[in-house]
């Protein structure tokens, strides 16, 4: 865990150059700004939104698509605001809310943040393995396990670079896309009844509910987070002109990736319709029992594999960017930075284990259950991401010319205001079924106090830029301030120098940096870690042919530093060689440390170990990185 740069996603913060600086064509450079807006818009086709798409067509035929078009709509003028606030501000939404509001309730953002990124994750869980568990019929459990194993995939993806990630999505959206292109083709809707579903209707409460949940599912938190932050991997010119062309460009790239999001959900409430409703199957809500009837439905078995194949590819995409906004949201909040890995490894274990326990205890048949109460937890965040997101671009102190204009603001509150109210008056209705049941008495307590909270938390968000303009921001420092002046030069005296030794072609290297560093009495420390499948069973034991000849080299090379005055002694660790090299550097006193890099990355880090990282973070001693 270290401290991290003023940059959102530093790490491929201006890698894409869309100046002219870039030797590029015009409309190469054109080109290089598409690519975020479909990241961004894998959230709204996810596994979460397929369950209300699914019940709206079997129930209500096509009268909701008009539903899904204003959601669109709504999705559209937020994510344009999202990304307006990164290109004129250079800032995410969550380092924006670090600069603005107090620390406690910086804290309760972050932690409603996180929450919301595991519930998205819990919900790509559920899609891929009712996926996998489709195309193969293995069972859920083993499903949901082998999700584990695109916990690297983000890690791998990054290190080929931005364009090859955004490459990467684009081709699960195609897939999606054309899988549902083909299940249209096969449903052959009626599309004069598909255009009237365009005409605003509401045919009684049941559809009013399921319109609440389309809308609630729809527009996702984290990619408020995401988008602020995708956009910033462009390198644009920070002019006026430049500044405008970004913004067009981008609000280009969102309506052509959204209303792709659009026309997949709208494809799945249409086949849903086809299929069911106008064959009297008005009872189909769950995703496991759409593909089953599909083939009886369509009379084709190519409809149920490639419904399977699109849900895997929904919920692999979502899952890349979904691990991208946790990274955001913990920089952007906390300033820190933890091992992508690590922070891939520590989501994807929030989502899983509570799909586990409920397949374990339940069965198979309650997971769509799971499935909803991740979008009832994603709804309860969502107004703590659109309110501060309009307060950031109405601020004419920070966005200058490129402040959202009055038409735009009104729109944009009369969405949070809807969004809001939609997701409270859903979780509200969930907890009055509650009430009425025999529940618990303090989880009711417990509910109470959770919505006072909430109302408590939301009224904060949005009074506090209001009554606080004349404060100034809270900077994002990066470095402190009156400490940068050069002292005198340190010379420094080794008494006792390490060497961490492999017997490569790197300890020449080595040896010839430690004498360097040496002095009229330095004492040489040589270490070897034995790896031989001996030494990792019996440890210091170990007598084998091997470990002998280890001796023997470091005694070598002992003896060469002892012609030349110096004190040598030798010392052999076993099993860990991290852990060895740490704890022979300690007991043998030496206050520098000299180890070779070997160039290790990716896979070879794991079948190797990273050794380096590992010592350097446990001595507390220079130690010297040496490459061959």
């Amino acid at each position: 865990m270290k401290p991290l740069s003023d940059q959102s996603l530093s790490e491929v913060h201006g890698s894409v150059d869309t100046t002219a600086g870039g030797g590029k064509s015009r409309f190469r450079r054109i080109l290089s700004f598409f690519g975020p807006a479909y990241l961004v818009s894998v959230g709204y086709m996810d596994p979460g939104n397929w369950a209300t798409d699914l019940a709206g067509g079997s129930q209500f035929g096509y009268r909701l698509i008009w539903v899904l078009l204003m959601s669109n709509l709504m999705a559209l003028l937020l994510q344009s605001l999202s990304a307006r606030l990164g290109i004129v501000r250079g800032r995410d939404l969550a380092q924006a809310n670090r600069e603005t509001y107090p620390r406690g309730v910086n804290f309760m953002l972050y932690l409603l943040a996180e929450v919301a990124i595991a519930a998205t994750d819990l919900a790509e869980v559920l899609g891929m393995a009712i996926g996998i568990q489709l195309l193969t019929g293995m069972p859920l459990l083993w499903a949901v396990l082998i999700t584990l194993l695109d916990t690297f995939l983000l890690l791998f993806l990054q290190r080929l670079g931005m364009r090859v990630m955004e490459a990467f999505i684009i081709t699960l959206v195609a897939i999606i896309g054309i899988s549902f292109a083909i299940e249209i083709f096969l449903a052959r809707p009626d599309m004069g009844e598909v255009v009237k579903g365009f005409v605003p209707s509401i045919p009684n409460n049941t559809a009013l509910y399921i319109a609440i949940g389309i809308i609630g599912a729809t527009v996702m938190p984290h990619n408020l987070y995401l988008h602020s932050a995708l956009v910033q991997t462009r390198k644009i010119k920070r002019d006026e002109k430049g500044i405008k062309r970004a913004l067009k460009l981008n609000f280009i790239d969102s309506t052509i990736a959204l209303n792709a999001a659009f026309f997949v959900n709208a494809a799945i409430l249409v086949l849903a319709a086809t299929a069911f409703y106008y064959k009297g199957r008005t009872d189909v809500a769950e995703i496991k029992e759409a593909h089953t009837l599909l083939n009886d439905m369509l009379g084709s078995k190519l409809a149920p594999i490639l419904f399977a194949v699109a849900l895997i590819a929904a919920g692999q995409s979502s899952t890349v960017t979904g691990t991208l906004a946790g990274q955001i949201v913990m920089e952007g909040y906390l300033r820190l930075r933890i091992n992508p890995w690590i922070r891939r490894l520590i989501t994807r274990a929030v989502a899983i284990i509570p799909a586990v326990i409920v397949i374990l205890i339940n069965g198979e048949n309650n997971i769509d259950a799971l499935l909803v109460l991740s979008q009832v937890i994603l709804s309860l965040q969502l107004g703590f991401a659109i309110i501060p997101l309009i307060h950031f671009v109405s601020d004419k102190k920070t966005m200058g010319a490129f402040v959202i204009p009055l038409w735009m603001k009104i729109a944009a509150w009369v969405i949070a205001a809807v969004l809001v109210y939609l997701n409270l008056r859903m979780v509200l209705e969930q907890m009055a079924g509650y009430f009425r049941g025999d529940g618990n008495f303090w989880v009711k307590v417990l509910m109470i106090g959770g919505v006072l909270g909430f109302v408590a938390l939301l009224l904060i968000t949005i009074l506090y830029p209001l009554l606080k303009k004349d404060v100034k921001a809270i900077p994002l420092r990066v470095h402190k301030h009156g400490e940068t002046a050069i002292g005198e030069p340190i010379v420094p005296h080794y008494k006792a120098i390490a060497m961490a030794l492999d017997f490569s072609k790197f300890d020449a290297t080595l040896l010839a940096h430690a004498l360097g560093h040496a002095t009229e009495g330095t004492r040489f420390v040589l270490i070897h870690v034995v790896e031989s499948a001996p030494a990792k069973v019996l440890g210091t034991e170990t007598d084998d042919f091997e470990t002998r000849k280890d001796l023997e080299q470091l005694e070598a090379y002992a003896a060469q530093l002892r012609e030349r005055g110096f004190e040598a002694v030798c010392h052999l660790g076993f099993r860990s060689r991290s852990r060895e090299i740490v704890r022979l550097v300690k007991e043998s006193g030496a206050d520098f440390l000299i180890i070779g890099a070997h160039g290790h990355s990716g896979v070879l880090d794991w079948l190797y170990g990273q050794t380096i990282d590992s010592v350097r973070h446990s001595l507390r001693i220079p130690v010297l990185i040496v490459s061959g």
